[in-house]
């Protein structure tokens, strides 16, 4: 039995935070050695930060990255005897990589740079990054004197190889290059590598951690192997949350895994391992051994160190059964932490959210209901980090324990039922609920008089006064009219949270809470500034169905029995008269459901459908429709969004969670100006349908969307 123990770990890197960084990451690599790890693998970009983005093409970027490294070489104890693998990035020959540095006794082993970009998605490394497109080749890399000064080299080599011990081989894969079709550790398992590393910048996404780590598996389950995956883990600094799940593989079977969210800072695990599981594995395999009879060999790089114990007291841990989290799980504990990193480090004191008594404001409450509850745990478990936090957010001196979730969020949440002569007693009362569910203080504001106001300043230069559609307006007018109340909600908004905390006569201000859900959005279903501008949006990339499935599990399993009441609700704005004969509803208005908008959603995102491939798709899918139908609502979905892309310019900065999320500024790069016509998609459509049509079982009237119908823009 050859047994080793290896570390890894989820680290809360923040972009260009490097004094917060060097410090997580030294703790890390002491927590691994006092764990007895002879290896210890940390996150992509870990000493800079991985979302430093156009910061990577500043020159001090690197210098500082240079100054990091220099700290931890410095110190004769923390390379000792132990295999230290970080990631920064690396000018050479006036080239920039993305690259793992290997140390070891105060000395640079080898630099290995990332062969495969990530571009797509959210991923731009090709903008800073140039891929190692240069396979089993080293060249040398001269040092800068700040580190030369230090370790005693001058250069040291920087390619596509292997690091050698004295007992086994060890070598890298750079997160995308785990997902493309011929990743790295097929060629180099098969050249003798045993020992497989992954330092990543891996963002959650629902659903996605089980494709992650069927690669992971997949990786050494055909042909054995150990594989490492060590990811950062929180929000640092962007739309992102990194969703951690470090975790050690041997076989294609787990035996350590991390948690996906968290709010510690830095989370080491550790494996032992027997590398002879592995030996026995791939000798038994002959068509794998014939295989690496035919690879080319790798450079190498020697390191004199032995990985392996030299007693029998460190016996393999047992497999392990992997933990995943259900989506609405994942909507609750995701968007919690990613809030908690965002008010910790912005500086300010809590946040205010505009709390409708409908379901996208229920769902934000109860993830920042969720996120007090985080912190009440985290607290109880002697987390020093958080107890600090927790006591400067809310200027609460150093005796103060908080215990209550509830007690929690009344010290930094903040919430408001802003409601109108068009608002319900019913939304009225399940805001006030939901606020006493939760802990928030709670307040409740009459707009009628400031939106009035804006009535009055229009007569001053017409004599003509708009009007509801229930009090015979045009659709013009009455579009206007409920706008004004939107967007004053949303200056009423900003200005409470710049008050509210000044009335308790604390310092500080909060953040304001959006809670446009990502269907909406897409369908421009919202008004332009209104309460879905706002400084974060932690619902924002998650669709209406996901919601509601979230908050059924905050009900039943989170102690907020009261947002369960929003399920059964009519999703309505409130920004029109109700009558005896019409209550306003979402649906009605955007003329289509939730479902489809999903549907939609995903088909032209994901799928990437343009009009035609949409409706194609959609006959095929849902043959209980006939095609006019289908054609109608696929027209009016394309006219709907090409007349209000534009809003998506400027939505609130949102929690990434789905894949067909119309994120403007970072995810989903397209035009805001559309012919909405859609001329010959539309034509090309109709045609279709036209031959669908003279199959004798089907009849087939086409109907373009009402082109007069408004949206609130």
């Amino acid at each position: 039995m050859k047994t080793v123990t290896l570390a890894t770990c989820n680290l809360n890197q923040w972009a260009m935070d490097f004094k917060g960084n060097l410090e997580r990451i030294i703790e890390s690599i002491n927590i691994a050695k006092s764990k007895g790890a002879k290896y210890r693998l940390g996150p992509e970009l870990e000493i800079c930060g991985y979302g430093c983005e156009d910061h990577f093409l500043e020159q001090d970027t690197m210098l500082h990255c240079w100054q990091s490294l220099a700290v931890i070489l410095k110190d004769p104890e923390l390379t000792k005897d132990m295999l230290v693998d970080v990631g920064m990035p690396v000018l050479h020959k006036n080239v920039r990589y993305n690259c793992r540095i290997i140390l070891l006794n105060q000395r640079i082993y080898l630099i290995q740079p990332k062969k495969a970009m990530a571009m797509d998605g959210n991923y731009r490394e090709g903008r800073w990054f140039t891929p190692w497109i240069k396979p089993r080749v080293v060249e040398t890399f001269y040092l800068p004197r700040i580190i030369s000064q230090i370790t005693g080299q001058s250069e040291c080599q920087i390619g596509d190889a292997i690091i050698s011990t004295v007992d086994t081989a060890i070598s890298s894969e750079t997160c995308e290059e785990l997902f493309t079709p011929n990743s790295p550790h097929i060629q180099m398992g098969l050249d003798g590598v045993e020992i497989f590393t992954n330092g990543s910048g891996s963002h959650h996404q629902l659903r996605k951690l089980d494709t992650r780590v069927d690669l992971i598996r997949s990786a050494t389950s055909k042909s054995g192997g150990i594989y490492l995956y060590s990811n950062q883990q929180g929000c640092d600094g962007g739309r992102l949350y990194y969703d951690g799940s470090c975790m050690i593989m041997i076989n294609g079977e787990c035996v350590s895994q991390g948690s996906q969210f968290s709010l510690v800072d830095i989370e080491v695990i550790t494996a032992t391992v027997d590398l002879e599981d592995v030996r026995s594995v791939r000798a038994s395999f002959m068509a794998r051994c014939a295989q690496a009879n035919l690879t080319h060999e790798f450079p190498r790089v020697r390191c004199p160190i032995q990985l392996t114990h030299t007693d029998y007291c460190h016996p393999p841990d047992r497999v392990i059964h992997i933990n995943y989290n259900t989506p609405a799980e994942e909507i609750g504990f995701g968007p919690a932490c990613w809030l908690w990193d965002y008010l910790r480090r912005s500086g300010l004191s809590g946040y205010f959210l505009p709390l409708s008594g409908g379901a996208d404001s229920a769902a934000t409450a109860a993830i920042i209901g969720i996120m007090c509850q985080l912190v009440i745990l985290d607290v109880g478990k002697g987390n020093k980090q958080v107890l600090k936090d927790a006591q400067r957010i809310t200027n609460s001196s150093e005796d103060y324990i908080p215990t209550c979730p509830r007690e929690f969020a009344s010290r930094l949440f903040f919430t408001a039922y802003l409601g109108s002569k068009n608002s319900s007693q019913e939304t009225r009362d399940r805001a006030r609920e939901i606020a006493k569910d939760i802990g928030s203080v709670h307040k409740e504001v009459n707009i009628d008089d400031i939106s009035q106001s804006f009535n009055d300043a229009f007569s001053q230069i017409s004599k003509k006064q708009p009007q509801f559609r229930a009090h015979g307006g045009t659709p013009r007018e009455n579009l206007a009219l409920q706008n004004v109340q939107a967007r004053t909600r949303m200056v009423l908004s900003y200005h409470l949270a710049s008050l509210l905390l000044w009335e308790q006569g604390r310092p500080g201000s909060l953040l304001v809470l959006g809670s446009a859900n990502c269907d909406e959005s897409l369908r421009g279903y919202m008004t332009k500034y209104d309460c879905s501008s706002a400084d974060i949006n932690p619902i924002g990339g998650m669709s209406k169905i996901d919601l509601r499935s979230f908050i059924e599990w905050a009900g039943n399993f989170r102690d907020m029995k009261s947002i369960l009441s929003v399920l059964s609700a009519t999703p309505t704005a409130e920004l029109e008269p109700i009558t005896e004969n019409y209550t306003q509803s979402d649906e009605i208005d955007m003329g289509m459901t939730y479902e489809e908008l999903s549907i939609f959603g995903k088909l032209r995102k994901v799928n990437r459908c343009g009009p035609v491939s949409m409706f194609e798709r959609l006959v095929a899918d849902w043959p209980h429709l006939e095609p006019s139908v289908v054609a109608e609502k696929v027209k009016r979905f394309f006219y709907y969004y090409a007349i209000n892309r534009h809003k998506l310019t400027s939505l609130t900065p949102a929690y990434h969670a789905e894949g067909y999320s119309p994120d403007d500024n970072r995810y989903d790069h397209r035009q805001f100006l559309y012919n909405s016509k859609w001329d010959v998609q539309f034509e090309t459509i109709d045609k279709i349908v036209l031959r669908l049509n003279q199959r004798p079982q089907l009849k087939n009237t086409v109907n373009c969307p009402n082109q007069a119908s408004l949206t609130q823009q």
